[in-house]
């Protein structure tokens, strides 16, 4: 199936009599006739549901529907996208780990990277996104999991060098983990270019009307752990469940399998189903909604470059971004999503005025969904960070972020226009 179809109809397939949109299984439990059946379920002997933090068909549509968008092998469906990124690194990683990612993430990412992972003794080594082969090449030891980036920065808004992050991984035979929140799988597929496992927060463009905080993993299913020195937990056998060993037993799902029997056991971060069900809504119409939100961005990108008011623009989409050669590399059509960031002249005092001049735009902590809105990052999700931390993380105090939305673009143009015009 194409790409468009799959965003309609993958993840769920009624049977003769069911229903043809995915059910929503609110159930916490699952009853069976047998001890003997349970007591295989607990062991991995067969599959099936018999405790929602560990499995639910509505759960399961979702993960159908994202992994078959990203090309994968199996996906986990979380309570957050930063439960998804926490679970996923936890996978790989213990006390005295280090793991390696770009600077420019966001800044929840960054905080639970550099401070709350710290402290279970997980040390993240950050590299900018100037660093060369070379530069990350020193950074890695002999307990270096990972390399971590996202595809679109936000709210940097640069695109990964997804060369450049695959090369060094793979020549340390190490996983390339990319958060595929803002670009989506329908404008880039980074199991193409080198990645072993994504994250998305759902809650953005996957749901796309702000209904429904989540997040997803999906396992890319082309990554070898059995064997690997750097992974010994998938190469020892694990007493939890008799002896198994989940780079040999899990196979090609390795990855996912040990993230929901380990990762969601024990920490219990799952979707819940109602907004499985409202993300799968949300994912129905991505095709149609991403190619609106670029073009929308890019118009508005387009009006930004030339006012007066304004410094700088940052969307690759435009011609002249130095980040447009691997928005057209990566991005299917260059589309480059709907997030623009600029420079406002004045600093923090003009960006909080700007905010309060605008009409259509809404205030508001969220970014990627139908509804255009707008923030502050230095003052809001970047605030944790130090004025240091704040431009290595490639947001300058003067930045504002603009989540363009769907509605039409004269109207989207004509409010920011307005709002600068009154600074």
């Amino acid at each position: 199936m194409k790409l468009d179809t799959k965003c309609v109809q993958s993840g769920y397939e009624p049977k003769n009599g069911e229903p043809r949109v995915a059910p929503i299984v609110q159930s916490t439990t699952f009853a069976y006739d047998t001890p003997e059946e349970m007591g295989d379920l607990f062991d991995l002997k067969k599959p099936g549901y018999f405790y929602t933090r560990l499995g639910n068909p509505t759960l399961a549509n979702l993960e159908e529907k994202i992994s078959a968008l990203e090309g994968g092998v199996g996906a986990l469906a979380t309570s957050s996208g930063m439960a998804a990124t926490t679970l996923a690194i936890l996978n790989l990683c213990d006390a005295g780990d280090n793991f390696i990612a770009s600077s420019e993430i966001y800044g929840g990412t960054y905080n639970l990277f550099n401070v709350t992972l710290g402290r279970l003794g997980i040390e993240c080594k950050f590299v900018n996104k100037n660093a060369t082969e070379e530069d990350i090449e020193k950074l890695i030891d002999d307990k270096t999991r990972l390399i971590f980036c996202e595809t679109i920065a936000n709210p940097a808004g640069t695109i990964a060098d997804f060369d450049k992050y695959s090369k060094v991984a793979k020549k340390y035979n190490m996983v390339l983990m990319v958060d595929n929140t803002i670009s989506t799988p329908y404008l880039c597929r980074p199991f193409n270019f080198g990645a072993n496992v994504i994250v998305h927060a759902s809650t953005k463009y996957l749901d796309g009307h702000a209904t429904s905080v989540g997040g997803v993993i999906v396992d890319g299913g082309n990554f070898e752990y059995y064997g690997n020195p750097r992974y010994p937990r998938f190469n020892e056998q694990d007493a939890s469940y008799h002896g198994l060993v989940f780079g040999k037993d899990g196979s090609k799902g390795a990855y996912i399998l040990r993230a929901r029997v380990i990762g969601m056991r024990d920490i219990g971060a799952q979707m819940a189903p109602f907004n499985a069900f409202l993300t799968m809504l949300g994912t129905e119409t991505l095709h149609l909604r991403m190619p609106r939100h670029s073009e929308n961005a890019l118009a508005l990108a387009k009006a930004l470059k030339n006012h007066k008011n304004v410094e700088w623009v940052k969307y690759a989409g435009l011609s002249d971004d130095e980040d447009h050669k691997k928005a057209n590399k990566y991005l299917d059509n260059g589309y480059a999503a709907g997030m623009v960031c600029f420079g406002v002249k004045g600093g923090r005092e003009a960006a909080v005025k700007f905010q309060k001049n605008l009409k259509l735009f809404k205030i508001v902590t969220h970014i990627a969904d139908s509804r255009s809105c707008v923030l502050h990052p230095a003052s809001t999700t970047h605030r944790q960070l130090s004025e240091e931390d704040l431009v290595a993380a490639g947001v300058p105090n003067n930045l504002v972020r603009l989540s363009v939305g769907t509605e039409n673009a004269d109207d989207i143009v004509n409010d920011v226009i307005n709002a600068l015009n009154k600074l």
